[in-house]
């Protein structure tokens, strides 16, 4: 009598566990490209938005709330997620190109980063056409912030994002913090509201220019009177 097992016996288990560990990835995979596990954004209110503070980035620097962004003209935010970022640059460049039209309605476009690290920013200011400023308890990323980790490269739509960017001829780095998702805003003068609110949902997740330029177009600038009030 023989105590050794019969080699069918072990290829069978190795062929099961081969299968299960096709099958767990494949249901992963699947989880992954749906919108389950993505972070749940929530709406900012004017009044969340107003409170926050902000720096300039020159030498002297000046922390004032970001409400003086917006309070004559309205506002066009960009929340970067990070200024090294190829996807990150990409949608800022996006943005730029709109400036011409967004200067005739007489909307300033502007960007907050969450962080300063060596010459990021700088080298991301030939991408966006506007002012940048520092957030930097990143507040424009909330009020609830969205992290997208490593879930994030397994979804088909953030490849297609990649692919996008590169063929674009955008290139970055992987410096800085960059799992805090971003956004843009379109806000109305003084109390009129928040026109357009986009949360990135996944890595190179843009705004569409056409949503933005419609947002812009119903800011009231302030007139004189109202200002004196």
């Amino acid at each position: 009598m023989s105590f050794l097992p019969n080699p069918s016996f072990f290829s069978m288990g190795m062929w099961s566990i081969g299968a299960g560990a096709l099958g767990a990835a494949a249901l992963a995979l699947v989880l992954a490209n749906t919108d389950m596990f993505l972070s749940k954004s929530q709406e900012a209110t004017l009044e969340y938005l107003e409170d926050i503070d902000l720096k300039t980035l020159e030498k002297d620097s000046r922390t004032f709330k970001a409400k003086e962004l917006w309070e004559k003209n309205g506002a066009v935010i960009m929340a970067v997620r990070r200024p090294g970022c190829f996807l990150c640059r990409e949608e800022a460049a996006d943005l730029s190109s709109l400036k011409p039209k967004l200067d005739k309605l007489g909307v300033p476009l502007y960007a907050v980063v969450k962080e300063q690290v060596g010459t990021e920013v700088k080298d991301f200011q030939p991408y966006f056409k506007g002012e940048i400023f520092l957030d930097a308890q990143k507040k424009f990323y909330g009020p609830q912030r969205r992290k997208l980790l490593f879930m994030g490269f397994l979804r088909l739509g953030v490849w297609c994002n990649f692919f996008r960017a590169w063929s674009g001829g955008f290139s970055g780095n992987l410096k800085g913090e960059g799992v805090i998702l971003g956004g843009v805003f379109v806000v109305g003068s003084g109390k009129q509201g928040i026109l357009l609110e986009h949360r990135e949902k996944e890595f190179g997740d843009k705004v569409n220019p056409l949503s933005i330029l419609e947002a812009a177009k119903k800011v009231r600038p302030r007139s004189p009177a109202s200002e004196s009030k």
